[in-house]
């Protein structure tokens, strides 16, 4: 079965600017199918972490924000804390950041809600039974929505292989405790040199399992359910993870998680291919475009439209003066053009130990989409 796939370029003309064809592809699309009146609908968009810019502009949040609410839906933008230590790790900077980057309800046409709270402990458990994750923990704003529109940017990823609708559901909706699911297959440790003994982790420990003695937390594995609480609320680094997930597993949980945003809720996705850096806005830079800007894409399928933009990308020459230049030049090789590295996987390129496809094929696996695409362009 083949799920439709809309594309717009990037081509625009008097009266026909990048912010009206991308209405104009979303209601191609079908988004005005979805009934909307008096239903809380969530925009889920990465805000971009400090120090970025390649995040998509609050512009386009914008004009997505004034469709919903013209359609009668109770729009807010959000995004849950992050595992790590950055800019976005609780609510309080992770509003400033959204603030700074121009999400904010002046220029994004928008209220912010940060989906897991404070601290990243505020989410909800969604009954799945998958194989690999049993009951996703999705932030309560996000699992709490009627509707969900995710607003994806399109770039490569160092552990995923590229981030698109997939990474932006399933990663992104995650609380901190779902983060540390998604990338770990083990329960977290304590490092010794940075704890201080503040037992805020034994605070916040729903089992009971941690406990300061001597100055220092611990972790009784006997009652840990590795949660991920403890690295949630952390502020030392002094709770950490102790081994990372292959790609490949972790492409599976991402698409588990991305299923459990989506269910038994209307859904849309739009990626924006533009900005192609070569790993993920949760960095505090980003590196040199990979590609060209290509595009904006949209679909009711998140596995369909993640497989298009990825062969899109395949298509496109790549780019000079970046990662893949640096790869050519370490190779011995010179930068052959415009048509350089055409039909090649550049994602896979610049990270060759990422496998994409495998969260594509559990995607199709678990009923979230379908690889096989018919591409609709829109002018």
């Amino acid at each position: 079965m083949e799920s439709n796939v809309f594309f717009t370029d990037l081509r625009t003309s008097p009266g026909n600017d990048l912010m009206t064809k991308l209405v104009r592809l979303v209601r191609r699309a079908g988004i005005e199918d979805i009934d909307f009146e008096g239903k809380f609908t969530a925009i889920k968009i990465h805000f971009g972490e400090p120090g970025n810019l390649a995040y998509i502009r609050p512009n386009y949040a914008a004009r997505m924000a004034d469709l919903i609410r013209s359609l009668g839906g109770k729009v807010f933008l959000t995004d849950s804390n992050t595992l790590y230590s950055g800019g976005r790790s609780n609510a309080v900077d992770h509003l400033d950041a959204a603030m700074n980057n121009g999400f904010n309800p002046i220029s994004a046409h928008a209220e912010v809600i940060i989906a897991d709270g404070l601290k990243g402990t505020d989410y909800r458990e969604i009954p799945l039974g998958g194989e690999y994750c049993k009951a996703p923990k999705i932030g309560a704003a996000i699992a709490d929505a009627d509707i969900v529109i995710s607003m994806n940017h399109f770039k490569g990823h160092e552990q995923t292989g590229f981030g698109g609708a997939l990474k932006n559901l399933g990663m992104g909706s995650a609380s901190v405790g779902g983060k540390l699911e998604l990338h770990s297959s083990s329960q977290p440790v304590i490092d010794e040199e940075k704890c201080i003994g503040c037992r805020i982790c034994e605070k916040y420990c729903r089992h009971e399992a941690v406990r300061v003695t001597d100055r220092k937390a611990h972790i009784d594995y006997n009652k840990c359910v590795g949660c991920g609480q403890c690295v949630a609320v952390c502020q030392h680094e002094g709770a950490v993870i102790k081994d990372w997930d292959t790609s490949e597993t972790l492409n599976c949980k991402i698409a588990e998680y991305a299923l459990a945003v989506v269910k038994d809720k209307p859904s849309f996705h739009i990626n924006f291919i533009m900005n192609v850096s070569p790993e993920c806005d949760c960095w505090n830079h980003n590196d040199a475009a990979i590609v060209p800007d290509l595009g904006i894409a949209a679909s009711f399928d998140p596995v369909a439209l993640d497989c298009a933009c990825a062969d899109i990308v395949k298509a496109a020459p790549a780019l000079g003066r970046n990662r893949i230049a640096d790869i050519d030049s370490k190779n011995g090789e010179a930068h052959g053009g415009h048509h350089h590295h055409e039909g090649e996987d550049k994602f896979h390129m610049v990270h060759p130990d990422t496998n994409w496809e495998a969260g594509m094929e559990h995607g199709e696996k678990i009923g979230l989409g379908h690889r096989s695409y018919r591409l609709v362009t829109v002018k």
